[in-house]
């Protein structure tokens, strides 16, 4: 017998169907130990010794592989094929042997790209010994991880109050967020204008062009700075005469975008499906793991933690195929393209995340997938078939225009695509707006059809219109920038990007509002915390030479511990320097930082720190027990208070109340106020009538992720006018409403809600609502399935989709499968057998026939049966009660230690084929 380990049941269930009965595959649940959360899991001052524990859960898992390994001639590893996946194998081996149950088994490693019968059976035959070097370097960054963490937070725990933890790569992508919140609190907007020109050819077809030369000089982006002077550019091209003086035109090509890694994975789902980083992976992990096809387990996708673009052979050779055979030769390449990688030692070579078929089109497995896993297949498929494909061809046409006497000249851009080659199956996502306005938007400009111009030709004007602009701060993060910037900064590894995220969002130090991201009051002080006094320690540069150096570990060109002692010793010296400093130092530290953005210099010249309440105290920093704010020195005697970087209008000026006035409904002319009840912030419509106390004032609650600061009048009055109606869905011409409930905002279809999670109630408009309703229809439970007659009564047994799980129903009975059953394989008698099961009793067929005997009804004996089931020997058994090591044996599995030493490597060295 032999047994295979790999991390989860799902993956387990596929791989043993094509192995043979010779084979038993359990899944280790993920990592069988971990370090202690306790402070002494990880020793310095013993050359860094590491201890590990095993819990309950843990315990179980272990115990079934004890099991199987009982008279097993081979233990085959099977965990994914990255770095994180021989951690799970060497935990797995290196406990195993430490209790002693190795013994005659011969231990092998095997990886796998993608969960297909041919890539498994070819890992089985092609196995290889545990990484070392890998493992060190799981090693090391596994104590970094716990060393700063055990180190760092009870230092911001002392220092700032209110404070949760933090993290050696969660501090400096927290503090990306916090910079460009900075960047957009110190931006200043400035004014420019731009001048278009409608006009028209010989064959009075129209066209629009924009003047880029007055008076002879070539005007940059300020170069017309306010309505005077975009007023005399306007009358001058009135008075001129224009013609084309020259027209520019060129071929242009456009390549496709490589396959997906996990970075732009998760970047192109953030763009085109609003999937956060998290769901992008959950989902990708469903994909890889494998779906029933046509009565065959199969996994749909390769692995999705990599950082390589290349694609093997023979997914070329196919992918190559399917576009000859579905587009035709002409949007086939001569050669196939080959990507390279820009990622200095990128995941052991793995392959780009594509389909392990790409002949599975996305329609073949519409039905046996759920919306968003379909979603995330269908642009993985395109992705990797467009990568293969022929170039775009555009003509580009630059056309410039001119007065008589050439001192006034507009232009004119156009391109017209000649072959669509790639861009007919697929279209790269476009990140944010750059901070100037250029950006996607750019582009369309560019991609305007221009009617037949030549040289010489006369345009006739016909209209000429000044436009007002602001430049616009830079945006805040959104998933898939924050996620870009990481990877160009070198911040940690794609594969732990989403939990980098999720760990700043549980912590409150960041919220996504509309799919953006915003740094917390709680977030800012941390920050301004490190950069302080750990400065060197979220400088990004430090971070990614940190990382190239667990790189370095991985390849075996640097010793692990070497990396650990390098960093400990300055890392302790900084954190002694910090322990003399009190919570008032710390906050005048931060209260001088922060000053450029917490008190911006005012119009009139005033002190931006003199309390606009009193008059007199001081504001500044102050920290309370839910985080920073700031408040009037002459507490308690004024009590100004306003939050963080909220401005004046987000103070409370001066009430205890927590209220203030936004001013006066038009039509009603009752006055709108913004208020902090016990369940938040909500805005509302006059005050209570003292004559009336059941007549309530009309009320609306802020939505989850609104600040109060915010909320002015406009929004305040479109909150309570909540519902509104959105559109009339074009299926039915029933009405779209959106509201705020009780459960949050939401949409709604006749009796259909949505919740929204990431879109703003105010703003959604009718394509997003009708998407959103269409994909909350997909995702409505499937219909359930007849298995058949129960033998017992013939009524029917069905089979369902349940939120824990599938499970059976018969006559009111239901019964969840077990784990090990294949939902789309199961029968009637498998079916039977779990609901009798499930009943506690004996099967129906039995239980009939007893009803039917009149004698056993009229029997006595049959009544007093009962009385003898009261005496269960088993319990009376002094025995089985004075058994102390029975009770106590899974205590001391609860917590199982042990240390792991430069002696604990893996049986051999590495492989080197």
């Amino acid at each position: 017998m032999n047994v295979v380990i790999v991390e989860s049941p799902a993956k387990a269930k596929t791989i043993n169907k094509y192995l043979g009965t010779d084979f038993t595959v359990l899944a280790s649940y993920g990592h069988v130990r971990d370090l202690p959360p306790k402070d002494g899991s990880v020793r310095p001052d013993e050359d860094f010794e590491m201890d590990w524990t095993t819990d309950p859960r843990s315990e179980k898992h272990l115990k079934e592989i004890t099991r199987a390994l009982k008279g097993a001639k081979r233990l085959f590893l099977a965990t994914d094929p990255d770095r994180e996946g021989e951690a799970i194998s060497w935990h797995v081996w290196d406990e195993l042997e430490r209790r002693k149950l190795l013994k005659g088994v011969d231990v092998k490693r095997v990886t796998f790209n993608a969960i297909t019968k041919s890539a498994v059976t070819h890992a089985m035959e092609n196995p290889r010994d545990l990484d070392q070097e890998l493992v060190d370097a799981y090693l090391a960054r596994r104590a970094l991880d716990y060393l700063v963490g055990f180190t760092l937070s009870p230092v911001l725990w002392r220092k700032l109050p209110g404070s949760r933890s933090a993290g050696r790569v969660q501090s400096v992508a927290l503090r990306l967020i916090c910079e460009r919140e900075s960047e957009i609190e110190r931006f200043m907007a400035q004014e420019y204008w731009s001048v278009e020109a409608d006009l028209r050819t010989a064959e009075n077809k129209s066209f629009t062009a924009r003047l880029t030369h007055l008076d002879g000089e070539k005007l940059d982006k300020f170069g017309l700075p306010d309505e005077t002077a975009a007023e005399r550019a306007r009358k001058t091209i009135e008075a001129g005469t224009f013609h084309v003086q020259a027209i520019d035109r060129k071929k242009a090509k456009r390549n496709p975008a490589p396959p997906f890694t996990t970075s732009t994975l998760q970047q192109e789902a953030a763009r085109k499906l609003y999937f956060s980083a998290t769901k992008t992976m959950t989902l990708a992990q469903r994909l890889y793991e494998g779906v029933s096809v046509k009565g065959e387990t199969v996994g749909l996708i390769t692995y999705m933690r990599t950082d390589g673009v290349t694609m093997a052979p023979e997914a070329v050779h196919e992918t190559r195929t399917l576009i000859d055979q579905t587009w035709g030769g002409k949007f086939l390449p001569e050669k196939e393209r080959v990507y390279k990688t820009k990622q200095k030692n990128a995941q052991e070579a793995h392959e780009a995340i594509r389909p392990t078929n790409v002949f599975l089109k996305p329609a073949d497995v519409r039905d046996v997938l759920d919306a968003d896993q379909f979603k995330l297949y269908e642009l993985v498929w395109k992705r990797t078939i467009a990568s293969q494909m022929e170039s775009a061809l555009l003509d580009q046409v630059a056309v410039d225009i001119t007065d008589e006497t050439n001192a006034t000249v507009l232009r004119a851009n156009g391109s017209t695509i000649v072959f669509e080659g790639f861009l007919k199956l697929y279209r790269e996502g476009y990140d944010d707006v750059a901070a100037d306005g250029a950006g996607e938007g750019a582009e369309g400009e560019d991609t305007r059809l221009l009617p037949p111009l030549h040289e010489g030709d006369k345009t006739p004007l016909d209209a000429v219109r000044p436009n007002q602009h602001f430049t616009q701060p830079p945006p805040r993060y959104s998933e898939a920038s924050l996620v870009k910037r990481m990877e160009e900064l070198g911040i940690g590894r794609p594969s732990t990007y989403a939990s980098i995220i999720q760990v700043l969002q549980d912590r409150d130090y960041v919220r996504l509002d509309n799919r953006r991201f915003t740094a917390e009051d709680r977030g800012r002080i941390v920050t301004a915390f490190l950069e302080s006094f750990f400065r060197r320690y979220v400088e990004y540069n430090f971070t990614a030479d940190l990382e190239n150096q667990l790189d370095e570990v991985s390849i075996g060109r640097m010793e692990w511990k070497a990396v650990l002692r390098a960093f400990w010793t300055d890392f302790m010296t900084a954190v002694e320097g910090t322990k003399n400093l009190r919570v008032s130092e710390v906050l005048d530290a931060l209260d001088a930082d922060l000053a450029p953005h917490l008190f911006p210099p005012k119009p009139d010249g005033s002190d931006p720190r003199t309390c606009p309440a009193c008059s007199v105290g001081r504001l500044s920093l102050k920290l309370g027990k839910f985080g920073a704010f700031i408040g009037c020195s002459t507490y308690p005697e004024c009590r100004y208070t306003r939050p963080l970087g909220g401005g004046e209008e987000g103070a409370n000026g001066g009430m205890d109340e927590g209220e203030k006035q936004l001013g006066n409904d038009p039509e009603t002319g009752l006055g709108v106020i913004l208020k902090k009840g016990p369940y938040g912030w909500y805005v509302q419509l006059g005050e209570p009538d003292p004559e009336d106390k059941k007549k309530k004032p009309k009320r609306a609650g802020l939505p989850r992720g609104m600040e109060p600061s915010s909320v002015d009048l406009d929004k305040a009055l479109r909150l309570l006018a909540l519902p509104r109606e959105i559109g009339l869905h074009p299926e039915d011409n029933q009405v779209i409403l959106g509201g705020v409930g009780r459960f949050g905002p939401y949409i709604k279809h006749n009796d259909q809600y949505v919740n929204l999670k990431e879109d703003d109630v105010l703003e959604i408009g009718m394509n997003r609502a009708v998407e959103l309703l269409a994909t909350s229809v997909r995702k409505a439970k499937t219909p359930a399935k007849d298995l058949g007659p129960h033998p017992a009564d013939q009524k029917p047994v069905t089979l369902h989709d349940g939120r824990f799980g599938p499970y059976v129903e018969h006559n009111k009975l239901r019964a969840t499968l077990p784990k090990t059953m294949d939902k789309d394989a199961v029968t009637l008698e498998q079916a039977v057998e779990v609901l009798t099961a499930k009943a506690g009793k004996a099967p129906a067929p039995k239980k009939a026939a007893a009803k039917k005997a009149p004698a056993a009804k009229k029997a006595p004996a049959e009544k007093k049966e009962p009385a003898e089931k009261k005496v269960p020997a088993a319990k009376k058994a002094p025995a089985a009660k004075k058994a102390p090591a029975a009770k106590k044996a899974p205590a001391a599995k609860k917590t199982t230690t042990t240390t792991a030493t430069t002696a604990k490597k893996a049986p051999a060295k590495k492989s080197t084929a």
